[in-house]
């Protein structure tokens, strides 16, 4: 079963899209790591705090994959019986 198109009236304004997937596409470089630790919010050196960063940019990302229709949160769901 195929999702049905959003009607003009529910659509999100272009901004709005564009904000999410530029926000989903810096979590996700974020979370990639390419400046291999070097450019980090906050150290891992600190416990507990040190992974705060990446869990936000981890939720950041889930959220925005959420926003366009992918939602993988649902794994980690329990099966309805």
């Amino acid at each position: 079963m195929s999702p049905s198109l959003p009607s003009p009236e529910t659509t999100p304004p272009r901004s709005q899209r564009l904000l999410v997937a530029l926000m989903g596409l810096l979590a996700g470089l974020y979370l990639i790591n390419p400046g291999a630790g070097v450019l980090e919010i906050i150290p891992d050196n600190f416990p507990v705090l040190g992974n705060l960063d990446e869990a936000t940019a981890a939720a950041i990302l889930l959220a925005a994959l959420r926003y366009y229709g992918l939602d993988l949160t649902g794994w980690w769901r329990p099966k309805k019986r």
